[in-house]
């Protein structure tokens, strides 16, 4: 599988770069994106240069650029953390940036995509996320790839003084 640029109908991933750092931090601050992360703080430059630096440039975590196939925007990132070799398994995380881009099953084809990359390239015998449970579109996007649930999490994460539920979903990829 190629690792420079991953392919779908709509979509392709390809690597993130340092020059992607003001998008990024523009698309995580926004309410509406940020609303569905477990991290809440503000999504700063030096936050996320450090992330690259200590995560993305060790091999502890990969991420990928979701670009828009017919006009090269990008839309949206997925990444892979906690990526644990010894037991072969890691956390698949999203989001879409761009509110234009969303339900249009984009996300959808990007998990598809990460999916083949988890088990193809890093030879993972699990992905996991975790995933807010009124997040209705995005379980639906998550199962359509493959993902199945694996635990509900009750009253999991205090966010803006209301706790939020919480559900695992995993791939098992069977060697």
């Amino acid at each position: 599988m190629r690792t420079d640029r991953l392919e779908a109908e709509k979509i392709y991933l390809r690597p993130i770069t340092m020059a992607d750092t003001d998008r990024i931090i523009s698309w995580r601050n926004q309410d509406w994106v940020r609303r569905n992360f477990i991290y809440q703080e503000p999504f700063t430059k030096q936050g996320h240069e450090t992330w690259m630096r200590t995560r993305v440039a060790t091999g502890d975590a990969v991420q990928f650029i979701i670009c828009d196939k017919q006009t090269d925007r990008p839309l949206g990132s997925v990444y892979f953390r906690d990526i644990d070799r010894g037991n072969r398994k890691a956390e698949y995380g999203i989001f879409i940036g761009e509110a234009d881009a969303t339900g249009r099953g984009i996300g959808t084809q990007a998990a598809r995509l990460a999916v083949a990359y988890a088990k193809d390239v890093l030879g993972l015998h699990k992905l996991m996320l975790r995933v807010f449970a009124d997040n209705t579109g995005a379980i639906k996007s998550y199962q359509n790839a493959g993902f199945v649930r694996e635990a509900y999490l009750k009253d999991e994460i205090l966010q803006e003084g209301v706790y939020r539920d919480m559900l695992l979903m995993a791939v098992i990829f069977e060697d």
